[in-house]
C-alpha cells in the first residue's frame, strides 16, 4: 500500500481531512449499522442539542505502525469504556464497545495511507465524538444523535519536542466538585479555552488548574494529566474527583511500578509541595509525556523543577521511552494493550 505523499516529520497538531470517516445515527431508540462517508461536513438542525446545550463528548486516541509494519491501536477499549461514561453522565445513548471497535478498524483500514511510517515521529490521532443531532428548545436531552469518528496524521502536540515547558497557575477554575470534570464533555475544554489564551499570551505553554472547592490542590492543565517525581524516585499522580481518569496516566503509572519497579502513589497533591519534587511532566493521548521545566503564581513567583529547563528529566524519559517502546512495538507489551488492525 502507497502512502500519502506527506512530510511526515513536519507535521504539528493540526487537523488534516483523510479519505473517510464513520457516522452511524441514533433514532427511535437504536443505533443503525453506520457507515464509512467521504464527505466531512456535519449537516444537522439549527436548534440540536449539540449546539445549543453542548450536549457532546469525545475521544482521543493514536494508531501506530510498528517496526514490523503493523497498524496498532494502543488501548482502544479503555476509549471505548470512557466514552460510554461520559454518554452516560450527559444522557446520551451508549456506544456500544463492540461499536467502537469495529469503527475503528473500519476507519483506519480505509485510511491506512494516511497512518505514518515506523520512525517518523508522526501518528494517526483517531477522535470519536457523539452528539446531540435532534432540535430541542427546552433544556433536555435531544431526540436524535450521531456518532463519529474520524482521523488524522499528526505530530506533536506541544512544539519544541521534549524542551520542558512553562506553566502558569491559573486563577480561573477548570471544573468544580461534583461537576462533569472526571468525563470527557465538550463543555469541559470550553470552559478552559479562555484561561489558555490568558496563558498563550503571557508566554506559558498551559496552566496548572487547582482544585475549585479550596484551591488548595493541584489537579490538571486543560488538557493533560500532571505527573510529578520525588526526590527519592517516587511517581506521583494527583487524586480528585473532578480529574478526568487519563488512559495514558493510567498506563504509565503500571509501566512506572510493573516494568520499572517505581514506586507510585495516587493522591493529593499540595500545591505548597510542588517545589519539593523532582521532576514534573504533563501526560495524555496527545503528548505522551511533556516536561515541565517551572510553574509560575500570579504573583510572579516561579517555582521552577531540579530537572531544569534544558532537557528532560530522567525518570520522565525512561517512563516515556518505555510506553512510546511499548506502542511502537520495540518492547513486549502487557496483555491487551495493543489491538492490531492491519
Amino acid at each position: 500500500m502507497e502512502k500519502k505523499d506527506i512530510d511526515w516529520g513536519s507535521l504539528g497538531f493540526s487537523y488534516m481531512p483523510t479519505d473517510y470517516r464513520f457516522v452511524a445515527k441514533w433514532k427511535d431508540g437504536k443505533w443503525n449499522n453506520g457507515e464509512l462517508v467521504k464527505d466531512p461536513n456535519v449537516t444537522i438542525s439549527e436548534s440540536a442539542g449539540v449546539l445549543q446545550y453542548a450536549q457532546t463528548c469525545f475521544e482521543g486516541l493514536k494508531v501506530y505502525t510498528t517496526k514490523h509494519g503493523d497498524i496498532v491501536a494502543f488501548r482502544p477499549d479503555l476509549n471505548a469504556e470512557r466514552l460510554i461514561s461520559s454518554a452516560d453522565r450527559l444522557v446520551m445513548p451508549e456506544v456500544s464497545k463492540e461499536m467502537f471497535l469495529s469503527a475503528l478498524d473500519q476507519l483506519v483500514k480505509a485510511n491506512a495511507a494516511w497512518v505514518p511510517p515506523y520512525g517518523s515521529g508522526a501518528t494517526l490521532y483517531i477522535r470519536p465524538f457523539l452528539f446531540g443531532s435532534g432540535a430541542v428548545i427546552g433544556v433536555k436531552p435531544s431526540t436524535e444523535y450521531e456518532f463519529r469518528m474520524f482521523c488524522t496524521p499528526v505530530g506533536p502536540y506541544f512544539k519544541g519536542g521534549l524542551k520542558p515547558i512553562r506553566l502558569y497557575l491559573s486563577e480561573y477554575d477548570r471544573a468544580a466538585p461534583h461537576g462533569t470534570g472526571n468525563i470527557k464533555a465538550g463543555l469541559n475544554y470550553a470552559m478552559s479555552i479562555y484561561a489558555g489564551e490568558v496563558a498563550h499570551k503571557n508566554g506559558y505553554s498551559e496552566n496548572m488548574y487547582l482544585d475549585a472547592a479550596t484551591r488548595t490542590y493541584v489537579e490538571e492543565t486543560g488538557g493533560a494529566n500532571f505527573l510529578f517525581v520525588t526526590k527519592d524516585g517516587t511517581l506521583v499522580t494527583p487524586k480528585s474527583n473532578s480529574i478526568l481518569p487519563s488512559i495514558t496516566r493510567r498506563s504509565l503509572m503500571y509501566v512506572g511500578e510493573k516494568i520499572l519497579g517505581m514506586k507510585v502513589e495516587q493522591r493529593p497533591v499540595r500545591f505548597d509541595e510542588i517545589a519539593d519534587f523532582a521532576e514534573c511532566g504533563l501526560c495524555g493521548t496527545a503528548a505522551v509525556i511533556s516536561p515541565v521545566g517551572s510553574v509560575t503564581t500570579p504573583d510572579g513567583k516561579e517555582i521552577k523543577f531540579a530537572s531544569g529547563m534544558e532537557e528532560i528529566g530522567p525518570v520522565m524519559k525512561k517512563l516515556r521511552e518505555t510506553l512510546t517502546g511499548i506502542q511502537m512495538g520495540d518492547i513486549p507489551a502487557p496483555e491487551g494493550w495493543i489491538r492490531k488492525i492491519l
